[in-house]
């Protein structure tokens, strides 16, 4: 492991930083934001944290998620898929920070889904400038024709196992945070990191190959916290 925390061999990470997208685009999100329907929950921050919750559980039960995973741990280059999904297994161990920081690099390396992560991020933390750009850049994305991805890698299992995934999608529905359980949480705990200090964020590096299987495999039994238990949707 190299100082900066990243893999022997491997560059230290840099964010790619996507262009500002046009200020009318912005300007015509702030006009639909004012005449959009109610939402149904009390506030928009709390709206915003329901939606992102429900787009981190379908991400990790997505079946091209173990794919995703195992292309960032072994691929030459890193691949927003990857990132994408890195970044939402990050959310719901509750590292709001890191997850952000993992979307970021997927959105500004093409992933349309993350850069809706983070404008769902931003609206839960009432920063409105930042959620308005990331949502522009998501639609620009969206809009955007992409070159064909990598080659389909073999996968036996998805990235979690079952009962996980049910357990964070029916956590999202009862307006909870997605949550893994702790026995997958240490499998996060034990990744090196980079950065140093309060602002380590943890790295996939420490994942070996076909890195799914440090989730699926692991004997996750241990259920996430009872659905009755109050909580904060924003975690």
């Amino acid at each position: 492991m190299n100082h900066d925390g990243t893999g022997a061999g491997r560059a230290a990470i840099r964010v790619p930083r996507p262009e500002r997208p046009h200020a009318e685009r912005i300007a015509a999100l702030r006009q639909a934001r004012l005449t959009a329907a109610p939402a149904h929950l009390p506030s928009e921050h709390e709206q915003a944290a329901f939606e992102l919750g429900l787009v981190v559980a379908l991400v990790l039960g997505a079946p091209e998620a173990s794919r995703g995973l195992d292309l960032l741990v072994n691929a030459r280059r890193i691949q927003p898929e990857g990132a994408e999904v890195f970044g939402a297994l990050l959310h719901a161990t509750g590292r709001v920070e890191s997850a952000e920081f993992w979307w970021r690099f997927a959105a500004g390396s093409g992933s349309g889904t993350a850069a809706y992560c983070l404008h769902l991020h931003h609206l839960t933390l009432g920063e409105t400038d930042d959620a308005d750009y990331w949502r522009a850049w998501s639609d620009q994305l969206a809009a955007t024709e992409r070159p064909p991805g990598p080659g389909p890698l073999r996968m036996n299992r998805p990235l979690l196992p079952d009962e996980v995934r049910r357990d964070i999608l029916s956590r999202v529905h009862h307006g909870l945070a997605p949550q893994l359980p702790a026995a997958l949480v240490a499998v996060i705990d034990r990744l090196p990191g980079q950065g140093g200090g309060e602002d380590e964020v943890p790295s996939p590096w420490g994942l070996t190959s076909g890195a799914a299987s440090a989730f699926a495999a692991d004997p996750a039994r241990e259920r996430a916290r009872g659905l009755g238990e109050a909580g904060d949707p924003c975690g």
